[in-house]
């Protein structure tokens, strides 16, 4: 029988931004201790931990303390290095597992485990040097988006591509590092599935929502998703198949394309909470953040049904400081700041949700809420 840890016990996370802030109130809600690690002393989510442990994260003196502190231990962030879970779980219980994130951490591998499970990626070339380049072109076409293999979110690491002087320009600016080279598809939607999964193999999938971005940066997110009920089903069977192929043990992000056509198209995933996701917390019975500490707890997944349509809209440090006293007057909405103390373009500072009798209601209101904050 798979191990229970229950609330008394401490939680530990490597990362203290706002996804990890966010963790550690629903764990200390749900009656936890959470040790946070995190080189940064200003953290959102080390402010408010129970403890903050300031150091790098191949640090292994400060994973050994860690690791002596908690029952078990979880990330907030994919780009935290394989290498220090792996050490980690020496030591104490560790989830997602390191090999998951080697998967999502490299976008050829991801597309590649992708494949194997059953779902199907945009058309792709992967480049590793200069003499892909001619090939890559041949093969996948143009307009084709390039992107580095690693690290790169939020539109980072990112070039659209019309021909081939493009290409070569848009791979020395990268660095010449490993890249992807993806036909850019006839896109009608973007959709998002959060699935939550425990050792037990118990696995439950979130209700879909429909993602809309602004200069490479998720903007909002709507659920339910507007599309029609089989094609949503489908898209939450093929992440729960990718969580199983990979006897993954936490919440994971599955990222969707749609084109023009109605084919679903696999994008990307994302081992943690999910920017998309953050609509659970007012609109669900188990928030992801919840779901999360369940997971990796080896409790039974929390209920993930819908109680309101939503409308989640990230607040960026572009429209920084806004009017507090505009978006309160909506009583629909329920606001979450992220505690950082310095605003910046493009730096996500908080989000709030609108929860309405229909989405269309809701996405009227936070229409009109976005854009009082931006006068």
């Amino acid at each position: 029988m798979t191990k229970q840890i229950l609330p008394g016990a401490t939680l530990g996370v490597l990362g203290g931004g706002q996804l990890g802030r966010m963790f550690c109130v629903a764990a200390r809600t749900l009656g936890y201790r959470v040790v946070v690690l995190d080189p940064d002393e200003e953290s959102p989510a080390g402010r408010i931990a129970d403890e903050h442990i300031k150091a790098d994260y191949l640090d292994e003196s400060a994973l050994d303390k860690l690791a002596s502190r908690c029952d078990a231990v979880t990330t907030e962030f994919e780009n935290v290095p394989a290498q220090s879970l792996r050490y980690l779980a020496t030591k104490t219980l560790v989830s997602p597992s390191a090999d998951a994130l080697e998967i999502a951490q490299n976008r050829h591998n991801e597309k590649q485990f992708a494949l194997k499970a059953g779902l199907n990626p945009a058309p792709y070339y992967f480049i590793q040097s200069d003499a892909d380049i001619e090939k890559a072109i041949e093969t996948i076409g143009v307009p084709a988006i390039l992107k580095s293999a690693t690290l790169g979110y939020d539109g980072k690491g990112q070039a659209v591509i019309n021909n081939s002087e493009e290409l070569v320009s848009a791979y020395q600016s990268m660095g010449k590092v490993a890249c992807v080279l993806e036909k850019k598809i006839d896109l009608a939607l973007e959709v998002s599935v959060i699935v939550a999964r425990n050792s037990a193999a118990e696995a439950v999938s979130y209700p879909l929502a429909e993602n809309q971005h602004r200069n490479g940066i998720l903007h909002l997110s709507a659920v339910p998703a507007r599309i029609e009920e089989p094609l949503a089903d489908k898209a939450r069977q093929q992440a729960l198949a990718l969580a199983e192929s990979m006897d993954y043990v936490g919440i994971l992000a599955v990222e969707f394309f749609i084109s023009g056509d109605g084919e679903l198209l696999f994008n990307e995933m994302a081992p943690r909470p999910h920017n998309s996701g953050h609509y659970t917390k007012d609109a669900c019975v188990t928030s992801q953040f919840e779901q999360q500490a369940r997971m990796m707890c080896g409790l039974k997944p929390g209920d993930t049904r819908l109680t309101s349509p939503v409308v989640m809209v990230n607040m960026l440090g572009d429209l920084w400081e806004p009017d507090w006293a505009s978006l309160l007057a909506h009583p629909e909405i329920k606001l979450h700041l992220y505690g950082k103390k310095e605003a910046r373009p493009g730096r996500k500072m908080g989000h709030f949700n609108v929860l309405a009798s229909d989405i269309e209601q809701a996405l009227h209101v936070a229409k009109l809420a976005f854009e009082e904050l931006e006068r």
